[in-house]
């Protein structure tokens, strides 16, 4: 786990002090993200793999000043980011991993997660942690600001039967790990699958 550690670490330490300025549109498609989480004011939200804490101000606004909010990350380059954007003022940030959270069980209300489940080591059990901090009836958004086909076109590679994100594969994949997929879009403009903790 270690070396998964260390790989994920060194992708984000390199792209940390420019990942904003490479996606600098991607702000609308944050915030429509998270209303589909349908937040309450006095909520307690995670970004978990906040990276830059893009999300922060929308989960913020959606839990107002009494509400929670919490950024996960696993790159220290990337929390500082985030500090140096000011999005320390929208949440408390945490140096953590999100196999291992440092939270109660059922303290959540809800998850958003922007393009964190390619990069977990273990998406099994790395699910069932997050659904672990999630009240039974609390929701996941797992979020990505364009489709998987936009995604695998940008990186030069052709979309794969075994993509993790594909519904036949994630569908499963959250059932077992104490989800049930609600929602699924996958379009060029956005990719989000909302799920529900189940009891």
């Amino acid at each position: 786990m270690a070396d998964d550690h260390t790989h994920v670490q060194d992708f984000f330490t390199a792209r940390a002090a420019d990942w904003d300025t490479r996606f600098p549109d991607d702000g609308p498609a944050y915030a429509a993200a998270t209303d589909s989480l349908s937040l309450r004011p006095g909520d307690a939200v995670l970004d978990a793999g906040c990276g830059t804490g893009r999300a922060l101000p929308a989960l913020r606004t959606a839990v107002g000043p009494q509400g929670t909010v919490l950024g996960v990350d696993l790159t220290p380059a990337m929390l500082e980011s985030a500090v140096r954007a000011g999005r320390d003022r929208e949440g408390t940030l945490l140096l953590a991993d999100v196999a291992t959270l440092p939270l109660k069980s059922r303290a959540l209300d809800a998850v958003f997660a922007a393009g964190l489940i390619s990069h977990l080591s273990h998406p099994g059990p790395d699910l069932t942690e997050l659904a672990r901090v999630v009240r039974p009836g609390g929701r996941l958004a797992l979020f990505h600001p364009i489709g998987r086909a936009a995604l695998a076109a940008r990186h030069g590679r052709p979309i794969t039967d075994d993509d993790l994100r594909a519904e036949p594969n994630l569908r499963p994949l959250l059932a077992r790990s104490g989800w049930r997929l609600d929602a699924y879009t996958d379009e060029d403009a956005r990719f989000l699958a909302l799920a529900v903790r189940t009891s």
